[in-house]
């Protein structure tokens, strides 16, 4: 099996897919790892490193794609990633297709290449191992921003100018978050840690009771409904949006004009930006413009948060992603899907064929089952059947 780390070019996306730990356990294996010159530059892994753990460097991006069996990046790709795909190529990425440009999926249909998608893998209980090693980075980051944007100097015109946590005669910060999973359980750690009032709102009454669990008692829960919401909103320093809806664009759970009654110089920091937000208010941002200022609340939506970290983010990726490209190359693509459920719920297109209903539907192309894709596949097949 052959594996290609390209260089990512989404503007500030500072991650890299694979980090040389990661080149030197498939080398060893005894696969064959190239990477594009300067992919893994800004996580401060350098070139000499990689090839010192085994890996091809490649001078031009083509040069990679057309030598690999499996592509793997960070981010989603662009129309000119899409472009080196073929039939015979299988991509791994964050995709985040149901907040994505129809024409996208589109080309990645008509190029015939298998796309996986990090976010939708599952494990055996059911959990989300590659996206929530993401998420607990951004929900710790999410609080460090917050905290950052409230003071004085955080934002263009300064946050409200108070402290997350409490000193003696001073209330503490309120910080209401929406979602009770990773990025948001995370974030509410970090949160009380640093002494803030914080709230969880969740839609689920489960999620809300182990939520309380985990942090004896000593947040407020609350039922996700528009009055709870708009409530809490309306008296919040910070507002963390962890909403996620798997393989889907989330939805707005807080209106324009919840926003317009929050308190001036509040901040919203919204994590969910990258399957298109949950605020209404909310648009993409960079980690080098990250706020904008919109009805006196400063709004943070940067889609990719673990960028600010990207050694460290690159790392955890790297430790998540590994043991899906070693079964790859063990068992072969078709196999190795097959033989495990969750790898097979993030695949996305194949042959041509949407796999996933939501995104199906979302954009109307039409959804094919993947159990057909396994025809032929016996157990005398060829290791590498592809």
């Amino acid at each position: 099996m052959k594996y290609g780390i390209l260089k990512e070019d989404l503007i500030n996306e500072k991650r890299v897919a694979l980090t040389p730990a990661g080149v030197q356990a498939l080398v060893a294996t005894g696969y064959t790892v190239y990477i594009e010159q300067g992919a893994g530059q800004l996580a401060q892994f350098t070139d000499e490193e990689y090839q010192q753990a085994g890996a091809t460097i490649g001078f031009h991006r083509e040069e990679v794609a057309n030598r690999s069996d499996v592509i793997l990046k960070v981010s989603s790709p662009s129309v000119h990633d899409v472009e080196e795909l073929d039939g015979g190529t299988v991509l791994f990425a964050f995709l985040h297709l149901g907040a994505s440009k129809r024409k996208n999926i589109e080309e990645l249909l008509a190029r015939k290449a298998t796309a996986i998608a990090y976010e939708l893998i599952e494990n055996a209980r059911g959990e989300l191992p590659i996206l929530q090693i993401m998420s607990e980075i951004a929900g710790q980051l999410s609080m460090q921003i917050a905290g950052h944007y409230l003071s004085a100097v955080g934002g263009r015109e300064g946050g409200r100018g108070i402290l997350l946590g409490s000193v003696p005669g001073i209330a503490p910060a309120s910080v209401v978050i929406l979602g009770g999973g990773t990025v948001g359980r995370t974030a509410a750690r970090v949160a009380l840690g640093m002494g803030a009032s914080v709230t969880v709102l969740d839609k689920d009454l489960s999620r809300l009771r182990e939520v309380e669990h985990i942090f004896q008692w000593r947040i407020a829960t609350g039922m996700a409904t528009d009055y709870a919401i708009s409530r809490a909103v309306k008296h919040a320093d910070v507002l963390i949006g962890a909403v996620l809806v798997k393989g889907e664009r989330a939805p707005y759970v807080v209106t324009e004009s919840m926003v317009k009654e929050m308190k001036p110089g509040s901040v919203i920091v919204d994590a969910s930006i990258d399957q298109g937000g949950c605020v209404e208010t909310s648009r993409p941002t960079t980690l080098a413009d990250p706020v904008f200022n919109r009805h006196n609340v400063i709004h943070y939506c940067v889609p990719n948060i673990p960028s600010a970290v990207p050694r460290t983010a690159s790392a955890a990726l790297t430790n998540a992603i590994l043991p899906y490209l070693l079964a790859l190359g063990e068992q072969g693509v078709l196999r190795a899907i097959k033989s495990d459920p969750g790898l097979a719920r993030g695949v996305c297109t194949y042959n041509g064929k949407c796999l996933q209903p939501s995104i199906a539907k979302a954009l109307g192309f039409n959804y094919s089952d993947l159990e057909p894709v396994f025809d032929g596949l016996t157990p005398e097949s060829r290791k590498d059947y592809r």
